[in-house]
């Protein structure tokens, strides 16, 4: 059993590092201070074939799998940019997975190719302000019309909806008390995203702030029947299939920010000096960092694992949803001791370890919680009954 990466996946980390490295510390820092999108790097990224990483050849992308888009996304987030880069990019890399799947070659050609070629910027319209991640509870409805559907509901934390011009809307075509299973009655549509119509209300918040956050607000909106994505009432199962490939991106971009935390630390404490010596030289400072070397390895290598089984077309769920909370909770601890590692001037913005701290917490939350995730663990893994 070997367990490194090939040639040709040492050669996409080190493309996108070449890419990343263009953008330093300044450029983020300005973005995140001014809430500013990073349309300079989206482009770059877009310009170097990135976005279209596990996207069909015959549409621009290169055809390859979630292990190689990990490998891309670990080096996004590990760069300058932290969670912030990644953010505004790894929508491309999962949330059109329905379309690829689901979708006719019309609607491939027409959604799929803008998004590829960084034209058109997505956004994911599921989460809901009651719903929370009780999908099935969404309340957003679509009514059939002449030509296809009015919509009328809320969404919540919708990511770039101030910059993105489309939306993978997730809906309800039959209200849930009127359905066999809690999981029928959705409807998935891509659609554009026409702020004229829609409401997007940028909600303020602690960290990640390059990356807008967002409460949309619904009314009547037109959605032609040619953007609705497979069959009508089918669409919960259609989003099923980016969640696995959502855990896993998440997981690793949590790994890399936080590696790119703990080399800002490693290297601060092997030149900052404090009694006539560095404090890299004091076990109290070496051995909470080399615990959050460890920490993050095993996190690394149980995503690369799920992503492994994934494009193996294995089952991978429990591997996935631990490989996302492990890198949670591995990035947060290494933000915070590179903070910690700093002293006071961990909590400047000078070192950029205070950014990368206020990013770190969103991995423990969003998109699932921790606790969500052991009781999938607990019931899937080790056969307890359902608690909730």
């Amino acid at each position: 059993m070997l367990i490194e990466l090939s040639e040709d996946q040492q050669a996409i980390a080190e493309n996108v590092r070449r890419t990343c490295s263009q953008f330093g510390d300044e450029y983020w820092s300005d973005c995140d201070t001014e809430k500013r999108f990073p349309t300079e790097f989206h482009r770059a990224m877009a310009d170097n074939g990135w976005l279209g990483i596990t996207m069909p050849e015959e549409l621009g992308g290169a055809g390859l799998g979630v292990t190689e888009a990990a490998i891309m996304m670990h080096e996004v987030s590990a760069s300058a940019g932290g969670y912030s880069a990644a953010s505004a990019l790894h929508l491309n890399l999962f949330g059109p997975h329905a379309v690829v799947v689901h979708g006719t070659d019309e609607q491939k050609e027409r959604m799929l190719k803008p998004l590829i070629e960084g034209r058109d910027r997505a956004c994911f319209g599921v989460t809901e302000p009651d719903a929370g991640l009780d999908t099935t509870s969404i309340k957003t409805f679509a009514t059939k019309v002449d030509g296809g559907y009015s919509v009328t509901g809320r969404k919540i934390w919708t990511s770039s909806g101030q910059v993105a011009n489309k939306i993978l809307l997730l809906t309800r075509t039959t209200p849930k008390e009127e359905c066999r299973k809690p999981t029928d009655g959705m409807t998935l549509f891509y659609t554009d995203l026409d702020k004229t119509q829609v409401e997007v209300r940028r909600i303020p918040k602690m960290g990640r702030n390059a990356v807008d956050s967002n409460a949309t607000f619904i009314d009547d909106y037109f959605v032609p029947e040619e953007d609705r994505i497979g069959e009508e009432g089918q669409g919960f199962k259609y989003i099923l299939h980016s969640l696995n490939p959502e855990r896993i991106l998440v997981g690793i971009e949590a790994v890399g920010l936080g590696r790119g935390a703990l080399e800002r630390a490693a290297k601060y404490a092997g030149e900052r000096k404090v009694f006539g010596r560095l404090i890299g030289q004091n076990q109290g400072i070496q051995h909470p960092l080399a615990e959050n070397w460890t920490y993050l390895e095993s996190a690394y290598w149980m995503i690369m694992r799920a992503a492994y089984l994934y494009d193996a077309g294995k089952p991978c769920g429990a591997e996935s949803n631990a490989g996302k909370f492990l890198g949670g909770r591995a990035a947060f601890d290494a933000c915070t001791r590179a903070v910690m590692t700093h002293g006071g001037m961990g909590y400047s913005t000078e070192y950029q370890v205070e950014r990368l701290f206020r990013e770190s917490i969103l991995l423990r939350i969003a998109p699932i919680t921790e606790q969500l995730i052991l009781s999938h663990i607990a019931e899937r893994v080790l056969d307890l009954p359902k608690s909730y």
